[in-house]
This record gives structure tokens, sequence and C-alpha cells, in this order.
């Protein structure tokens, strides 16, 4: 149940915010953000060790970002699935995924953003959407933008609105960051408390930063937390990898 939140203030000195929360099984192993990619040297990103992809990635010179959901959909066959982790890269890259042959992916929602405005593209194993997103503040869930793929009676799915319900309203009623070189986490400070946890039980149903045990030595929940920055003159690039803890922030860029 990833989470990324997508701000557009054309007028703002830093037009383009984008929040990447993954959510992933604990033991899935991974690395930080870093330049990790020899055939794209320019990105960086946290790596994932099975597949080789990421969750977000960032071209500081070209001002671009990507991240990635996973959606919902049939799934492709194990013998030619490519790993949803390529598609960052690809995007941040300046690429999208009309040049691709999509019925390779599993289901997806890909955030692309720029310092002139933000896109994304679905893919429910049918259908390849394109839409702008416009200025405003934006929340992709797994069901979709702003939860519109909501299914009632799904427990994920009752979950994922819980978290918009709560989230949405204070994110929008708070000051706008607007992030600049040089600074620190510290810029982030009036989304901040939500953005580690709102002092919600992991648990809890509302909460950003969810944590369950399925089983004894199964555990999911959110793994990190990335805070992109976007500006004609500025990318900043704040990272957790310890979310909830105040003191686990690192400026990447």
């Amino acid at each position: 149940m990833c989470t990324a939140i997508v701000s557009v203030d054309p007028a703002s000195p830093v037009p383009v915010l984008l929040v990447g929360v993954r959510d992933e099984f604990l033991a899935r192993s991974w690395e930080p953000p870093g330049r990790h990619w020899p055939d794209r040297p320019a990105l960086v990103g946290g790596r994932d060790l099975r597949a080789g992809g990421t969750w977000l990635a960032v071209d500081p010179a070209a001002r671009r970002a990507a991240t990635v959901l996973n959606g919902r959909g049939p799934l492709v066959p194990e013998d030619r699935r490519r790993s949803r982790g390529e598609l960052p890269l690809l995007v941040a890259s300046g690429g999208a995924p009309a040049a691709l042959d999509v019925k390779d992916y599993d289901p997806f929602f890909l955030l692309g953003v720029r310092p002139d405005g933000a896109r994304m593209w679905s893919w429910d194993g049918a259908d390849l959407a394109d839409r702008e997103l416009g200025p405003g503040l934006h929340i992709v869930v797994n069901n979709g933008l702003n939860g519109e793929g909501h299914r009632e009676g799904v427990v994920e799915d009752a979950f994922m609105a819980a978290r918009l319900a709560h989230l949405r309203p204070l994110l929008a009623a708070a000051p706008r960051p607007e992030p600049r070189p040089g600074g620190d986490v510290r810029d982030w400070s009036s989304w901040l408390a939500e953005l580690e946890g709102g002092g919600l039980d992991r648990s809890d149903r509302r909460t950003l930063l969810p944590l369950h045990e399925f089983e004894p030595g199964r555990v999911w929940g959110t793994t990190s937390v990335s805070l992109v920055a976007l500006g004609p003159d500025t990318v900043r690039y704040d990272f957790s990898a310890r979310p909830g803890d105040p003191s686990a922030w690192t400026t990447v860029l």
C-alpha cells in the first residue's frame, strides 16, 4: 500500500513537490539512494536488490523525478514479467511508458515530475492511461489517484480510504513547504509531523506509515520515505530509511 503525494503550484519558487512512501516486506533487501546504475549515471535513487530497479529516481541535472506504485489488474506470467522498478528509471531519464511494451509489466501507477508540472500513467493490464496533474494536491494510492478505484467491502481499500480521509485535509490546511538548496528536512516542517506518522500507531488504518506482522517473521510496512522538491533552480531530495524516526532524515541532494 504505497503512497505518493504530489503538490503542484506554478506560482511557488518550488512549483513541484513529490513525496514517495514505499511499503514493502521488511525482509526485501535494498540499498539507500545513490548512483547505482552505470547505464544511467545521472540518476540517483534507492536500489531494490531483488530486481535491480527502484521505486523512486531523481535526475538532478535535468530536474526530473519519477516514482511507481503497484496497480490493480491481471499479473503477467513470471516467465515474461519485467520489473516495474525499471519504470522510474525510464521516466526520470526523460522517457515515457508509451515507448515500451507495457504488456510485460504488472499493473502500475507511474508519476513523473518536473518543475513545470506532473504527469501520471496508469496501466491496468489492458489500457495505458496518461494524464497531466494540474495545480493542487494529489495523493496516489494503490487504487488510484485520490482513491478513485475504491471498492466497497475490500479490506485494503478501507485502509486506503481511511489514510486519504485523514491525510488530505491535514496537508491541504498546512502551509506548503518550499525546500531550497542548502537546507535540510526542516524545510518540510509544515508537513513533517504527518510524514513521520502523525503520532498514530503504525497499526492504525489511518497512518501513512503502516507496519503489520502477518505471521511470525513476515512483517510488511513502510520501509522508506523520500521527499523531492523541484524548481527552475532547485533540486532537493531528503530521505528516511527509518520511517517515523525524526533523527533518521538525510539530505541526498
